[in-house]
């Protein structure tokens, strides 16, 4: 395998390890802001806290208009990645796009300019470095941009693990679009929303607050992890408290966009006593469920549900988070709490992709059926249901 290599076109493929001191990060950075799909999950800052703690084995796919290590190089893609290589039981690798659990969007970042000649380059890019000629995404968006971009491409695919995750989408709404947004909660949604929420208030007023100052966020992280550690998870031992590698990962993501301003922290709060609380990362006018907890006190009450309801109507009105269009829930499949209030829907689902001239990925996409049925069969003897 060779880390660097040049295109017939010109453009300079190579695979790097996930250094924070690499000279190239600040290229890195740019191509995170500007991209056709943007993903906050493989922007350098997030994806570079990460790697402390989840990143064993990672490296980075970069396609460049240089060495990454030259001055003044430009990205025009990125894509981190593992090499899997008995991914299906037998001598057959794949490149497995990077995932963890606080990853849950998987698209590749492509310049904005001319993504078609980066996911051109992108796809190139493992038989000119030697590596296997077949990548798999998870969690990629299974239809818009990214799909039409492989369609146009004209590589095989195949996808496992289709879902619809929760999307609030205002784009070109108008306000009175807006404040008409949420009349699809039937009837019996409304009564039991206000009877929670009045529930909620029974001891005294609840707030609703949007955090976004850096000297906030350090604070903010500190009560999140408290709330989660005082309900089952704590008790279980399987809450933040007693991850610290994950706490630390969390605070330098929420120093590092903090200082950017693409970071909010949304909480309800009664006098001193948090009530839910949602970590929520920025790109442009999107934003994104990365983690959210409650307070499992009074189970009647649904202070997370009541959290995303009132975070719903103070964007639906501009209030105290503007800017904001959309929300993605970054929810796993069958979780509703995202598509109770939010109508629209985003197509997720593992994607196996041809690299280029791949003879043996029809073996793969077999082999990767198969895997996913034993997978559901196992999930649904184990739990009684479907997966």
């Amino acid at each position: 395998m060779r880390d660097t290599a040049i295109l017939a076109g010109g453009l300079v493929v190579s695979v790097r390890p996930l250094d924070p001191d690499a000279p190239w990060i600040p290229a890195w950075r740019a191509l995170g802001g500007d991209t056709h799909i943007r993903n906050p999950f493989y922007e350098a800052g997030y994806a570079l806290a990460a790697a402390r703690v989840f990143g064993a084995g990672v490296r980075l796919l970069i396609v460049a208009d240089r060495p990454p290590e030259a001055r003044g190089a430009r990205f025009l893609a990125a894509w981190p990645f593992r090499a899997s290589w008995r991914r299906w039981g037998v001598p057959l690798p794949v490149l497995m796009g990077w995932t963890h659990g606080y990853c849950p969007f998987g698209a590749p970042l492509l310049a904005a300019a001319d993504p078609e000649a980066a996911l051109s380059s992108l796809l190139a890019a493992p038989r000119a470095l030697g590596l296997p000629p077949r990548l798999f995404l998870p969690n990629a968006p299974a239809d818009g941009p990214w799909a039409d971009l492989l369609a146009t491409r004209g590589a095989r695919q195949a996808a496992y693990w289709p879902h619809e995750r929760g999307l609030l989408d205002l784009t070109g709404r108008s306000m009175q679009a807006r404040k008409t947004y949420l009349d699809h909660l039937s009837g019996k949604r409304r009564r039991k929303l206000r009877l929670a929420r009045q529930r909620l208030e029974a001891t005294g007023p609840v707030a609703l607050e949007i955090l976004d100052a850096p000297a906030a966020l350090d604070g903010a992280l500190d009560d999140h992890v408290a709330l989660e550690a005082a309900g089952w998870k704590g008790r279980a031992g399987t809450g933040l408290g007693q991850r610290p590698d994950e706490v630390a990962f969390l605070r330098a993501v929420l120093a590092d966009l903090g200082s950017e301003g693409r970071v909010r922290v949304a909480r309800l709060r009664r006098e001193g006593r948090i009530l839910a609380s949602a970590i929520l990362p920025i790109t442009s006018a999107e934003a994104w469920v990365l983690k959210i907890a409650h307070d499992e006190a009074d189970s009647e009450a649904a202070p997370g549900v009541q959290l995303v309801h009132r975070l719903t109507e103070a964007v639906l009105a501009r209030e105290g988070i503007d800017r904001i269009d959309r929300i993605d829930s970054c929810a796993p499949p069958d979780f509703a709490l995202g598509s109770t209030f939010w109508t629209e829907r985003r197509p997720i689902a593992h994607l196996l992709v041809e690299a280029d001239r791949d003879p043996l990925f029809p073996v793969a996409r077999t082999l990767e059926r198969a895997r996913e049925r034993v997978a559901r069969a196992r999930l649904t003897s184990r739990g009684g249901r479907s997966a």
